[in-house]
């Protein structure tokens, strides 16, 4: 974890860059030294083990700066705000057992969740190695623009639907959003014709958009800073299970051509369709409004006793005051949403997420078709996409570990296109010459590359700083993304099959370009940084602290906010 980060410990600070000493050491109202922040209180029991328990110093531990935050979180109206309290103590053992049920009631279902929509997301990817596209009169290109429709709709429902779902509230507009789109899903078994499939990429679109930084945010404010890159490696690990999971299924549904005059591709969509409808509605129990607010709606008197919300409120509130500026029904008006689009310090990260995926993105979804091509049944072409996925969710696991572990994120993530850029060049290189094996071979070793979606996840959440800022960023991020995955659908082409070479040269040149981009975005924020350490290092000890409680300064334009990279 970056010192540079709203909420660090001064005694988890590590040096990098050279910013080292007490005067760096200053984040949001904290320090190593006398000025800014007390010692430990004798009335404090130490009991620290990793970064679980009370029995250290804090951004609290300077009453000037609690009563700043209290006043802050009290004008805000913040819904754990009666939970907050600077003289609160715990202990490693209590900490560590209410983040085990934080993962099991809240994470597990995000998890599931997700499953639900990357299973109605992706399934067009299986239905289409059960000739759909011929009986629907469409062609690759007519499947290109059906899939260019929802990743358009997808785009454009990001912001709204997070702007939405801070208003009206996740717990509220999530489930709604999960039941609406299994319904259309499901509606997809009775598609005729080309018409019929456009129209129904764009609802599905619309309705999808959102429900990635919507919940996303919601599990942001239930971890800590440093807990959360590991938690959303494993929320990201659904791509993988999906991927396994819905080609097992769809192997299987599809055999069931014929049944009731039916195709096995009508089959999938309305049996996957109905197992997510049982999801939303399910969701509308197990998605509690806050980790304050949990009693109620089919829970009972809640979740956690008063001490454990005090353990779980503080924790989060003492790693970063920000996550309480805002309350959870508290929309991000015009003037909001304004002052977080011109961060623009946070815009290299969402540059990254426009291009960082696309070199996978084509075979990833043509994979299944380009090995019916080469001559694989239906039943034998899903089964082969599996060793893939597999290898690439652990790799997904293993490279969020790796940038937590080493304190990294630029570096480690360019290792995703590092990873590809071999295989691109094989696949080039050997052009229509491989045989089916070698370009099977060739193309699971590429899907195998380490996902780094997680890192730049929470490392876009981290820059942020605020909750308004937080709440837009997650939705522009993803929106970036989306576009480059409107690019990426539309590389392959009709007229380049079955070996999609043309289409691979493209993906190469972009892979290059990634990887560059990777290493100018870690100087930029150094860069960055240094500027910024030097004038908060022209002020005094007593002008820090009164920048620090009444700079209008907001999010990551604060001066003594660092940026991670």
């Amino acid at each position: 974890m970056s010192q540079q980060t709203a909420g660090v410990q001064p005694a988890t600070i590590p040096e990098q860059n050279g910013l080292h000493d007490k005067e760096t050491a200053k984040v949001n109202g904290h320090s190593s030294g006398s000025d800014l922040a007390s010692d430990e209180r004798s009335d404090v029991e130490p009991d620290i083990e990793g970064d679980y328990g009370s029995g250290r110093d804090h951004v609290f531990a300077n009453p000037k700066v609690a009563d700043y935050w209290r006043n802050v979180y009290e004008q805000a109206t913040y819904e754990g705000r009666h939970r907050f309290d600077p003289d609160f103590t715990w202990s490693a053992k209590e900490e560590k057992a209410v983040k085990r049920k934080i993962d099991f009631r809240i994470m597990s279902w995000c998890w599931l969740m997700f499953l639900a929509l990357d299973l109605n997301r992706r399934n067009i990817n299986r239905a289409i190695t059960d000739n759909m596209l011929p009986e629907l009169g469409m062609n690759t290109n007519d499947f290109n623009y059906g899939q260019t429709i929802f990743l358009t709709t997808f785009l454009a429902a990001e912001l709204p639907s997070g702007l939405i779902s801070k208003k009206l509230g996740p717990d509220i507009w999530i489930p709604f959003i999960i039941t609406a789109w299994s319904l259309i899903s499901a509606s997809q078994a009775g598609l005729k014709n080309r018409s019929g499939y456009f129209a129904v990429r764009a609802l599905l679109g619309l309705l999808m958009g959102g429900f990635i930084p919507d919940t996303v945010l919601y599990i942001t404010y239930r971890y800590k800073s440093k807990e959360l890159p590991i938690r959303l490696s494993w929320f990201w690990t659904v791509l993988s299970v999906c991927q396994v999971v819905g080609s097992l299924v769809a192997a299987g549904v599809l055999q069931m051509r014929g049944v009731a005059g039916w195709s096995g591709w009508q089959w999938l969509f309305l049996i996957e369709g109905t197992f997510t409808f049982l999801v939303g509605i399910a969701s509308w129990v197990l998605m509690p409004t806050s980790i304050t607010q949990t009693a109620g709606r089919g829970r009972g008197k809640g979740w956690f006793s008063e001490r454990e919300e005090k353990i779980l409120v503080n924790r989060l509130l003492r790693d970063d005051p920000s996550k309480g500026d805002m309350h959870n029904r508290q929309a991000v008006g015009p003037i909001r949403l304004w002052k977080s689009l011109k961060d623009y310090d946070l815009w290299p990260v969402y540059l990254l997420g426009l291009t960082t995926y696309i070199p996978a993105n084509p075979p990833q979804n043509y994979l299944a078709l380009i090995l019916r091509t080469m001559g694989w049944s239906t039943l034998n072409a899903n089964l082969l996409t599996i060793p893939s996925q597999f290898i690439y969710g652990v790799n997904l696991l293993i490279i969020s570990w790796i940038s937590e572990k080493v304190n990294e994120r630029s570096i480690v993530s360019s290792m995703s296109n590092i990873w590809i850029f071999p295989f691109l060049v094989a696949l080039v290189g050997l052009g229509e010459n491989a045989s089916g094996w070698v370009r099977y071979g060739l193309l699971s070793g590429l899907l195998s590359y380490p996902y780094c979606h997680a890192i730049l996840v929470a490392w876009n959440s981290r820059n942020s700083n605020s909750v308004r800022t937080r709440a837009v960023s997650a939705a522009l991020y993803n929106m970036f993304v989306q576009a480059g995955n409107i690019v990426a659908s539309n590389i392959y082409r009709e007229e380049d099959r079955p070996y999609y070479i043309r289409g691979n040269k493209i993906l190469l040149g972009i892979c290059c370009y990634n990887i560059a981009l990777f290493f100018f975005v870690k100087f930029y924020y150094i860069g960055r940084n240094k500027r910024r350490e030097a004038a908060w290092a022209k002020l005094t000890g007593e002008e820090q602290v009164d920048y620090i409680q009444n700079t209008t300064d907001e999010g990551a334009k604060r001066l003594d906010f660092r940026f991670m990279h």
